[in-house]
């Protein structure tokens, strides 16, 4: 009997190891499967166990029922979508045979003082043998970073300067991993926000010629405003998502400024962001979303879908409309509005649960610095710009659209 109960109590120890082994063995699995689903959009968000809506088409991305018209950047993609900096998919070098190679994701968290300072070497060279272009010399430091620029300091900028002066870019980032993703990357946040351009006195009036920063603030100069970094967030009006934009608090009527020159592509209500405008940066890598406007005057007035619209021009006025599919309704808490920024690398991101959205709270910090001041018609009661300005990207954008179109000979 002695010897059973030993046996007994030593297949017991056995079978609780055995036990240990494969719970630590499922844990794993466990971790290992949810990593795998890390890269989609789709297994992130079917945990919550609730449709997945795209707020941009109004459609559900597994049925493609049709909703509302092209809508808000609130749209429930998960961050954890396509891929990182730090995995080899990032730049395309371990892509699929099958899978196009293009990004997937973005992540855009360069510090107000980093943009600020690259801005301002770009500007001081600008014209000289070498010219330090602000977005090469970011991705440089990127690279260096891993993307992470909580790690920021001047002087790194300053000694990357001096390489990029004394090498050259292509040659210093040769055999640089990571280095034409993040150029890449950066460029279709920023490719349209330095460069020349013409803009008024403010003593006579005259157009005179510049280089530097020619993108805008999206509140117009004179009116207060209130916002911190709320990327994320969880909303819950309609179905349970993040909040894939940055919300700018002010009072009802502040006029709202195109950040970038571009063409309106989107314009009317939706139920998630009421009265809205999207607008297109030239180079289609951009898709700009200005939502809750105004009540029953959201818009500027004469702004239809196709106008080409110049940085720093008002285009609407902040309100609180939304959260209704009954058109012009104030369903919004406060007056703010809803920023979204999309980046576009393949057509197939500008729909559905591929879209790529990024947090502007750095961006909308840096832009601050240069706001388009505006001045009232007391007669219309509208705001417009008050110093004329001349981008030249809108004159090429007008004078290739008026081109005719040469026939071709069969």
């Amino acid at each position: 009997m002695m010897m059973w109960g030993d046996n007994m109590r030593t297949m017991q120890k056995i079978a609780g190891r055995a036990g240990a082994e494969v719970l630590l063995l499922c844990l794993i699995l466990g971790v290992w499967s949810y990593s795998g689903a890390k890269g989609t959009n789709d297994a992130a968000l079917k945990t919550s166990g609730e449709a997945v809506v795209n707020e941009k088409t109004g459609t559900d991305a597994e049925s493609g029922n049709l909703g509302e018209s092209k809508t808000d950047s609130e749209s429930g993609n998960s961050k954890e979508s396509g891929t990182d900096a730090g995995s080899e998919n990032a730049d395309g070098e371990n892509a699929g045979s099958e899978e196009k190679d293009y990004i997937r994701w973005v992540d855009f968290d360069i510090c107000l003082e980093a943009l600020s300072q690259a801005l301002q070497y770009d500007i001081d060279t600008y014209g000289q043998d070498v010219h330090i272009d602000w977005v090469e010399l970011l991705a440089y430091l990127a690279a260096g970073y891993g993307g992470d620029f909580r790690q920021y300091n001047g002087a790194d900028m300053a000694a990357a300067v001096e390489k990029i002066k004394e090498q050259g870019i292509d040659a210093l980032t040769a055999d640089l991993k990571y280095y034409s993703y993040y150029k890449e990357a950066y460029s279709a946040v920023l490719g349209g926000m330095v460069g020349e351009f013409e803009v008024a006195g403010q003593e006579d009036g005259e157009l005179e010629k510049t280089y530097g920063l020619k993108a805008f603030s999206p509140i117009a100069k004179g009116f207060p405003y209130s916002h911190y970094d709320d990327f994320g967030v969880a909303r819950s009006y309609g179905y349970r998502r993040q909040h894939l934009g940055h919300d700018l608090m002010g009072q009802v009527g502040t006029p709202v400024i195109a950040i970038e020159s571009g063409t309106v592509s989107a314009l009317g209500w939706n139920q998630y962001g009421g009265w809205r405008i999207g607008i297109d940066s030239f180079d289609g890598k951009r898709y700009y979303y200005y939502a809750h406007l105004r009540q029953n005057r959201p818009y500027a007035e004469g702004l239809e879908v196709g106008d080409i619209v110049q940085a720093g021009d008002v285009i609407g006025y902040m309100g609180r409309t939304g959260y209704s599919t009954k058109e012009n309704v104030n369903n919004i808490d406060e007056y703010h509005l809803h920023l979204g920024l999309q980046l576009i690398f393949d057509e197939s991101q500008r729909e559905g649960s591929n879209e790529i959205w990024i947090d502007l709270y750095p961006l909308t910090q840096f832009l601050s610095r240069h706001q388009s001041e505006t001045v009232r018609n007391d007669e219309t009661k509208e705001w417009v710009r008050k110093y004329p300005f001349k981008d030249p990207v809108v004159e090429e954008k007008s004078k290739k659209e008026s081109e005719p179109i040469e026939s071709v000979q069969h």
